[in-house]
């Protein structure tokens, strides 16, 4: 008959580890909407490695997307400016032709 030695010290500092790290939280909310997903997904690990990957990106990922794409929209819109200038000086050199129609 084996003795009850009480809890191991190690798993115990394990367990306080992964709990402090937040990864007790994600694997459990992972799981949860695995288990209230109406239909099974036929790759349960693919499921959990998807929603962990989007679990795993902190805040600070999020600011630099988040600027990065603030930078590219204002890269967007001073070339398309650009663009609507640059069509308009082109229009004084290019004669229309004679159908009307214009080149774009």
């Amino acid at each position: 008959m084996a003795h009850y030695r009480g809890p191991d010290p190690k798993r115990e500092q394990f367990r306080r580890y992964l709990e402090k790290a937040g990864v007790v939280d994600s694997l459990t909310s992972v799981l949860v909407a695995l288990y209230e997903t109406q239909e099974r997904p036929s790759n349960a690990l693919e499921f959990v490695k998807q929603h962990l990957g989007a679990a795993g990106m902190n805040s600070e990922d999020t600011e630099t997307l988040l600027q990065e794409v603030l930078e590219l929209r204002q890269r967007c819109t001073s070339l398309s400016e650009e663009n609507k200038d640059l069509k308009t000086k082109l229009q004084r050199y290019e004669p229309v032709p004679e159908d009307g129609a214009t080149a774009d």
